[in-house]
């Protein structure tokens, strides 16, 4: 395969940067946009025909985004390659109503989004990003914890000369999730003139709440219509002496979902047989649910829309056809196997770090169940594309039978009829504020979307 692929020092350089600016599902889309319109990729809304060799992305509410080099052969005849991966990660979400006052303070009342463990986001700092938006429809972008000079957002936890009845607890009950809140503001109001000594302080929320009407320009109950998550502070780290790890939040799965997007983008001056594509979809960790999730007909419409403009005629069997027809790289991560839990590995099939990104048949846990099990023929057929393009690749399971298990977006479009098979980068402490990944992992991942989208 004739195909000049950047060095990894180069990748990873630009992975670091995007992870850094990427913290939110929304940041991702903003930032993965701005790279696809440096490159010459338009919104689907700016043609009328699509022509082979045509760059053209859709993108929905701003959290997702399919984008898309037309090949040679009509989709409706041939189907489309897909990368597809999301941007969504675990975080806290603030609630609608998100400010109360306990014990002096005011805090923001939190609710868990995704797979956490709650004892990992105690005591380290925080930031929060978020878009707030006004009865009229404008929107103010919050973002706090991470420029030079901000502050920083905290969940406070028991000391340990205090805590025995604490260490009684199991992980799980130790901390309520009702608790994971954060202190917003600390500062007590001025104290009433008929206050008495040794009476309880006030809470200094009515400052807070004119801080953000001076800064911000917003009220309390614009915080209503708002989508604010607290994320951990601080941008990516190289690990280790060696340098060759990289620890960042949000790697599940902003590590494959950049790379489909890095590798369509470096591929763009080509024009594919095949329509080349990159699916970098929201709500993966929640169930792929709602408006901008997997399981939404976002795709398929986006699928409608690209036949619309090259055949003028986008009735249901050609876009079912299309579907049919297509072929995917389902691009989300798996667990790289940590030497300290090796009772959790599936004897003879674990991953490893340094060894590149990762296959999996299928997901799902002990039964397979929710899984998406590929055909042994498209796996063969990946096989022979990560041979020719000279990639490092490993295939593997998500751990031993009976421990657990997990899901990718792969089932919801397998249920096209296209083939799917999951391949992304091996992580370790996966779905913690702070994930590993490999340098090494990182780009052959990019490496091996480049070759299959650019494959025959």
């Amino acid at each position: 395969m004739k195909f000049k692929y950047k060095s990894m020092s180069e990748y990873c350089a630009e992975y670091v940067r995007y992870l850094g600016i990427a913290k939110t599902e929304r940041r991702s889309y903003a930032e993965s946009v701005r790279l696809l319109e440096k490159r010459g990729f338009r919104d689907i809304s700016k043609f009328k025909t699509l022509k082979p060799g045509d760059k053209v992305y859709r993108g929905y509410e701003g959290r997702t985004v399919m984008a898309a080099v037309i090949g040679r052969r009509k989709i409706s005849e041939a189907g489309l390659k897909v990368v597809g991966g999301h941007t969504d990660a675990p975080r806290l979400d603030l609630k609608p109503r998100p400010l109360y006052e306990k014990g002096g303070y005011v805090y923001f009342d939190c609710h868990i989004y995704g797979g956490i463990k709650k004892y990992q986001w105690l005591v380290m700092p925080l930031a929060l990003y978020g878009t707030v938006v006004r009865k009229d429809g404008t929107k103010i972008d919050i973002a706090v914890g991470d420029a030079p000079g901000d502050p920083v957002f905290m969940i406070s936890d028991i000391l340990p000369h205090l805590g025995k009845d604490q260490a009684k607890q199991t992980r799980d009950e130790f901390f309520p999730a009702e608790d994971l809140d954060v202190f917003a503001w600390t500062t007590y109001a001025k104290p009433e003139k008929d206050a008495k000594p040794g009476d309880e302080p006030k809470a200094g929320k009515s400052d807070f709440v004119a801080y953000l009407k001076k800064t911000y320009k917003i009220d309390e109950d614009d915080l209503l219509s708002a989508e604010l998550e607290i994320v951990p502070a601080g941008m990516p780290r190289e690990v280790g002496f060696d340098r060759a790890l990289i620890a960042g939040y949000g790697h599940d799965d902003r590590v494959c979902s950049f790379a489909g997007l890095q590798a369509l983008i470096d591929a763009s001056d080509h024009v594919p047989d095949v329509t080349a594509s990159i699916l970098m979809c929201d709500k993966e960790e929640i169930g792929s649910m709602g408006s901008t999730g997997m399981q939404s007909s976002f795709f398929e419409n986006t699928v409608a829309e690209m036949i619309e403009r090259q055949e003028k005629n986008a009735r249901d069997i050609l876009v079912r056809r299309a579907l049919e027809l297509s072929s995917m790289l389902s691009a989300d991560v798996s667990a790289a196997s940590d030497p300290h839990f090796p009772d959790v590995d599936s004897t003879g099939n674990r991953a490893r770090f340094h060894a590149g990104p990762v296959a999996s048949k299928y997901t799902g846990g002990t039964t397979k169940g929710g899984a998406s099990d590929c055909g042994p023929e498209f796996v063969a057929e990946v096989r022979r594309i990560m041979d020719e393009g000279d990639v490092t690749w490993q295939m593997c399971e998500l751990g031993r039978m009976e421990k657990g298990g997990g899901g990718t977006i792969s089932q919801y479009m397998a249920r096209f009829g296209m083939k799917v098979l999951d391949m992304g980068t091996p992580l370790l402490n996966m779905h913690a504020p702070w994930e590993l990944a490999s340098k090494f992992d990182c780009w052959q991942t990019y490496r091996a979307y480049s070759a299959y989208l650019r494959s025959k």
